[in-house]
Formats: C-alpha cells, sequence, structure tokens
C-alpha cells in the first residue's frame, strides 16, 4: 500500500509532464479540421501508396527470378551436355591415347572441362566441380573442387543441394551465395542461382557439377524499380496532400469566416457581413448567413427601439404624474386634516385617500428609479461607510411595523466597525427592504441581522424565519412586481419594485445581493460588497445557507450522535446548537431540489431553496438562484 500511495504521486507527475508539451499540438489537432483532413489524406494516400509499392515489388521479383531460372536451367542443361559428351569421348580421336581408359588424367581433364565450360559464360556464370562424397579406396575419380573465377566451391554450394545432387539423379537448383577465395581482389559475395548435377568423368566414376549463375543485374534492377516506387509514390502522396489542403481551404476558410463574424455579432457589432463571390454552394452560405445577420440586426433593433420606448414612456409618464399628483396631494392633505368635522364614513375615505396616494408617489419615485437604471444614468456616490450605522438606522424605521408585528429584530456582529467604499443612501435602501420583508414574512418571530468582513468584502444578512421560500420562487424573487403569494395583503403598501431596485443598487456596487430559503424554514438574504470600490469579489464573509437550517442541524445532529453523549452529543443523539434553534419543529415537504449555481456566474440575483425529503431532511451547498 505504501508503494502504491508513493507511486500514485510520481505517475500524476509524469503523466502532466509528458502531456504538457503535447497540450498544444492536441489542442491544435481538435480545433483545426483542415489539418485533421490532410493528415488523414496524407495517411490513407502512403498506406495506398505501400500497398501498391509491395504488390509491383513482389510481382517484379517474381517475373525477373522465372525469368533468371528459365535461362538459367537452359544454360545449364547445355553444359551438363556437353561436359557428359566430352565424357564419353572414344579414346581413337584423341591422337595420344591408349588402348584403355584408365590411364587417362582425370584431375587434368576435370581442370580443362571447367575452363572451357566457364569461357563460354563470359561473367553471365561460374562453373564449380566437386567429388562425388566418400569413394572406395584405391579409386581412380575425381578428388578435391574446381571452380573458375576465384570462386570458391565449397562455401559458394549450399549443402542441401549437395545432399539432393548426391542421393538423387536430375538437375536440382536453389539460391544461394558466391562467395570468393580471399585475397584476390577480396570481393564481396553477391546472391546467385546454383544449378548442380550428378555426372561421371572421363574414367567413368561420378562427380557434381554446378553452375553459379550470379543474380547481381536482377538485384539491381529490383533496386531501381524499388527506388522509382518510393520516389514516385512520394511525390503522389505530396501531391494529394496538396490537393486536400487546397480543395479543403476553399470550404473551410469561409467557414472560418463565419465563425469569426459570428463571434463578432455575438459581441455586438451588428453590422458585420460575409465578403460573397461567386454563385456556388459557399457563396449561398454567405449569403444566407448576411440575410439571417441583417434580420437579427433589424429585430434587435426594433426591441431597442421599443425598449427604449417603454422606458422613456415610464419615465416621461412618471414625470407627467408628478404635478396632477402633486395637486391631489394638496387637496388630500386639505381633506384629511379636517376630516373630523366629517362623518365617520367620509373620514374614513379621507384616510385611506391619504394612504393610496403615500403609495402612489412612493410607485412614481421606484419607476423614476428603475427608468435610470434602464438607461444607464444611475450614478454610485462611494465613500467610506460603517454599516453598523446604516442597519441601525434602518432597524430604527422599521421597529413600528416589527412592534406591530411582534416581532424582535436583533443585530450579530456589530462590535467591530464594517467599513466599506458605498453609496449610504442606496446601501439603506437595500436593507430596508430586506429588514421589512423579513417582518412582514417572518410571522411574528426573530429577524436576525448579521454584519461581518473578511478579506476584501463586508455583508450583511438578514435572516427570518417565517413562510421561506418554495421551490421554483428563486428564479422570480427579484422580478419586478413580483409577489410570493398575490392573495397576501401588502400592510405595509409596498410597490413590487423593491427588491428590484435593491439587485440594481448591489450591482451598481459590484456585489451581489443573494436569497436562500426552505419551505416553512426562513429565508435568508444576503448583500456582499466590496470593501473598496471596483474591487472584484471573489467571497463572502457570511454563508448564504445559515447554521440554523434544517440541513445543517442534520448534520450536526448526525455527528454529534456519532461522537456520543461524551463527545459533546446530548444522549438523544440531538446537538444543542439545534435545540437552540428559534424554529419549531415543521411538517416535512416532498419536493424536487434545484441545481445551485456559483454565486459570481449571476452576481446580484443569487438565491438557493432548500427542501426538506419526506424520508430524511437534506442541505445544499451555497450557491445562487432566485428569491421571494
Amino acid at each position: 500500500m505504501a508503494d502504491g500511495a508513493s507511486g500514485g504521486p510520481v505517475l500524476r507527475l509524469c503523466v502532466r509532464l509528458v502531456r504538457r508539451p503535447l497540450l498544444p499540438a492536441v489542442r491544435l489537432w481538435r480545433r483545426n479540421i483542415q489539418l485533421r483532413v490532410v493528415v488523414a489524406t496524407l495517411l490513407m494516400s502512403l498506406a495506398v501508396v505501400l500497398a501498391l509499392g509491395f504488390v509491383v515489388v513482389a510481382q517484379v521479383s517474381k517475373g525477373l527470378l522465372d525469368a533468371k531460372e528459365e535461362a538459367a536451367q537452359s544454360q545449364a542443361a547445355g553444359g551438363f551436355a556437353v561436359a557428359q559428351e566430352k565424357a564419353n569421348t572414344p579414346l581413337s580421336v584423341e591422337p595420344d591415347a591408349t588402348d584403355n581408359k584408365v590411364g587417362r588424367d582425370a584431375s587434368t581433364w576435370m581442370n580443362s572441362l571447367v575452363k572451357q565450360l566457364a569461357s563460354g559464360g563470359q561473367t553471365a556464370f561460374e562453373v564449380a566441380a566437386l567429388g562425388a562424397g566418400e569413394q572406395q579406396p584405391g579409386a581412380q575419380g575425381v578428388k578435391g573442387a574446381r571452380a573458375s573465377g576465384n570462386v570458391d566451391p565449397t562455401a559458394s554450394v549450399p549443402i542441401e543441394l549437395r545432399r539432393a545432387v548426391n542421393h538423387a539423379t536430375g538437375t536440382f537448383k536453389t539460391f544461394s551465395e558466391i562467395r570468393y577465395t580471399a585475397g584476390v581482389g577480396d570481393k564481396a559475395p553477391e546472391p546467385a542461382l546454383v544449378v548442380g548435377k550428378r555426372l561421371t568423368d572421363i574414367n567413368g566414376y561420378p562427380y557434381d557439377l554446378y553452375y553459379l549463375f550470379p543474380l547481381t543485374q536482377e538485384e539491381e534492377s529490383l533496386n531501381l524499380v524499388k527506388s522509382t516506387i518510393a520516389t514516385a509514390g512520394l511525390f503522389v502522396v505530396v501531391l494529394l496532400s496538396a490537393i486536400a489542403w487546397l480543395v479543403v481551404r476553399q470550404v473551410v476558410t469561409p467557414v472560418r469566416m463565419a465563425a469569426g463574424i459570428a463571434e463578432r455579432l455575438s459581441a455586438g457589432r451588428l453590422q458585420e457581413r460575409m465578403k460573397v463571390t461567386g454563385e456556388d454552394d459557399i457563396a449561398r452560405l454567405g449569403e444566407a448567413f448576411n440575410k439571417m445577420a441583417q434580420n437579427l440586426q433589424n429585430k434587435i433593433q426594433q426591441l431597442e427601439d421599443l425598449s427604449r420606448m417603454q422606458r422613456r414612456f415610464v419615465s416621461d409618464v412618471s414625470h407627467e404624474l408628478r404635478t396632477p399628483l402633486t395637486t391631489v396631494r394638496m387637496a388630500a392633505d386639505v381633506i384629511h386634516d379636517a376630516r373630523v368635522d366629517f362623518d365617520p364614513v367620509t373620514a374614513r375615505s379621507a384616510e385611506l385617500l391619504a394612504g393610496q396616494l403615500d403609495r402612489f408617489e412612493s410607485l412614481l419615485a421606484d419607476l423614476l428609479e428603475i427608468s435610470r437604471f434602464d438607461a444607464g444614468a444611475a450614478a454610485l456616490e462611494a465613500e467610506p461607510i460603517d454599516l453598523r450605522d446604516v442597519v441601525r438606522r434602518v432597524i430604527d424605521g422599521a421597529e413600528p411595523l416589527a412592534e406591530h408585528k411582534g416581532t424582535r429584530i436583533r443585530v450579530l456582529g456589530d462590535t467591530q466597525p464594517v467599513i466599506a467604499e458605498a453609496d449610504a443612501r442606496r446601501v439603506e435602501r437595500v436593507l430596508r427592504n430586506l429588514v421589512v420583508n423579513a417582518v412582514e414574512h417572518g410571522e411574528g418571530r426573530d429577524v436576525v441581522v448579521r454584519l461581518a468582513s473578511a478579506g476584501g468584502a463586508v455583508a450583511v444578512a438578514v435572516r427570518d424565519y417565517g413562510v421561506g421560500l418554495k421551490p421554483g420562487e428563486a428564479t422570480r424573487v427579484f422580478n419586478r412586481f413580483w409577489r410570493a403569494d398575490p392573495a397576501r395583503a401588502r400592510t405595509t403598501g409596498g410597490t413590487g419594485l423593491g427588491l428590484s431596485i435593491a439587485v440594481e443598487d448591489a450591482r451598481l456596487h459590484g456585489g451581489w445581493l443573494q436569497a436562500w430559503g426552505e419551505p416553512g424554514g426562513g429565508s435568508q438574504f444576503r448583500l456582499t460588497l466590496p470593501r473598496t470600490a471596483d474591487e472584484p469579489l471573489r467571497g463572502s464573509p457570511i454563508p448564504l445557507e445559515p447554521e440554523d437550517s434544517r440541513g445543517n442541524r442534520a448534520r450536526a445532529a448526525a455527528e454529534a450522535a456519532g461522537r456520543g453523549p461524551g463527545a459533546g452529543g446530548r444522549p438523544d443523539g440531538r446537538s444543542e446548537r439545534a435545540d437552540r434553534s428559534p424554529i419549531p419543529p415543521r411538517p416535512a415537504v416532498t419536493t424536487a431540489m434545484p441545481v445551485p449555481a456559483d454565486p459570481t456566474a449571476l452576481p446580484g440575483s443569487g438565491s438557493r431553496v432548500v427542501a426538506r425529503p419526506a424520508d430524511q431532511p437534506t442541505a445544499q451547498e451555497d450557491g445562487t438562484g432566485g428569491g421571494r
């Protein structure tokens, strides 16, 4: 186990070292279709040329060897006939002959025969004569080995061929090498075809006669064919690769151009178009692409004009309504001040009129603020502020509503300064929306406001223990005019634009406004701001999911049960933190769990809803999504 553990990191290090220089090539291979097509064409054409070359070389080699064998056998047959004819020549033909053959010198006759037979070859073949194996004592047959052209007969004639000639009649052949005697030019061995046959000498004794036909010319011809095929094959492979590169380039270049123009279109440069030449399929593709881009530009322009008209309409209506609203407000104030002189029904109507006018004024103010955000005219007046002072002002303003609801607002983490460069007015507006919503939806339970700072970020989290958030509501909590319960009355006269303005204020600071919630377990909204203006956020000092959520309490209870009573747990298996939670037990809710996203992916609009399955509570990691 130790060896395996120690070998694992080393193996991974070796793999990384090997892969690192290959990554650019792999990336180029994946992204360049032209390279893949050219390489595939090169490999396939190379395979075809190699297969064709092997076939051609095999056929040429077979043809050359067959022709050589036929010519060699014919030449050797003539030589064998001449040799046997000379051995059978009568003595009366020769002038100095005696009356019997025994007296003739077989060795001298054999030397003369070998030279005479080899003289007709003119380097086309060599002749060798060998004794016919073991002979009887006192025999007068040919002994020793003789050959023409400084050939070493014993080394040039294979043992297998000699055995075949010694043990059978007829002509035998095989391929071998002609080896020459040392010291005479040191000529290198050369391939040859050896043809042999058993004959008898002038005294009637057997001997072996061999013809050795060099294959040098055939080998040179075959090498010439190989080099020609290799050169032609290489030329064909290079030519096919160049043709493939040119053909693919004609197709890939417009595609690359279209991809680049599409990227620029997606970046907002809607006037980009492809250059179209010709009337082929590529030209038709370019024309279709340009038409699509033109239609997209027209549609986007129409949508921008419509959006601009809508924003202008909202702004103009908001401004135009202020003058009549001011007049109505003055008249309503007069009526409201004189309500003591009216009958009860009229007095109540005066009070309702004053309240609805307050809501109308708030709605106009929110619409004007939204129109400024939409037009990009919102300005940030950042300065170093202590968020504790902002939280105190917000709580003081929300105290009357909290007393009416029977809710207590608690503040945690306010012992140390929480300083950040921010717009105090906008931050106070965000926190006021969060605290008022928490009190209104908290069902009379405590609302906890937590402050913290760490690294380059500060955060304020508002926690309530009310109805919470249901799955699917998280993605709509920051939408304009959205309400978690449409049947629920707005006791505080809200306009439905509070959280929408709050998330825009957070984005204007470069921060996040995120929400978490679970059905029946309350919710938590977290505002995270950079400590210094224009500093990017990398995290938040407060976790989005509170410690007293169902998931965290279940994990704490499981850990306490695993440690036992002696390790800080309770005898009943529940943790003390779970007992201190202000949330009473709720019935189980079975629902689907949403997938959390990274807070940096959707800054300012993140939330998460946690639902408890029927069998056991679950927990989610910190994430982002919708809201309340």
